[in-house]
């Protein structure tokens, strides 16, 4: 029997593989899927060291996700000022951030009773 690839894994696969090209840390998947009160069923979160860097991983990001997942974000938030970028692709939401705007968001916090999966950075 054929395992058919759950279409937001995928996505969430070719965002995560885009974060990693530009060398992004503190990689979290925030899995919403059960949450009554959740906007979306996924949220990718990464740190970025920069506005140069937040930029970077946010083009990558939409690179991978073109050629890997075959899917285009409907909106982009933050690109001009770099601080935090936000992708929606819908089912999934990206947060590329500067290291000191993810702290005073917190959105790990907020959104807590998701099921969450820090991806390891060596791999």
């Amino acid at each position: 029997m054929v395992k058919i690839e759950n279409p937001g894994e995928k996505l969430v696969n070719a965002i995560v593989a885009g974060m990693k090209e530009k060398k992004a840390v503190q990689i979290s998947i925030l899995n919403l899927e059960k949450l009554e009160q959740a906007v979306c069923d996924y949220f990718v979160i990464c740190n970025a060291e920069s506005t140069t860097q937040v930029s970077a991983i946010a083009d990558s990001v939409g690179h991978f996700t073109l050629t890997e997942a075959k899917e285009k974000p409907f909106h982009i938030e933050g690109s001009d000022n770099a601080t935090w970028i936000l992708l929606d692709y819908g089912n999934v939401i990206v947060h590329v951030f500067q290291n000191e705007f993810r702290e005073f968001y917190n959105i790990e916090e907020f959104w807590a009773d998701a099921v969450r999966t820090d991806i390891d950075e060596i791999s």
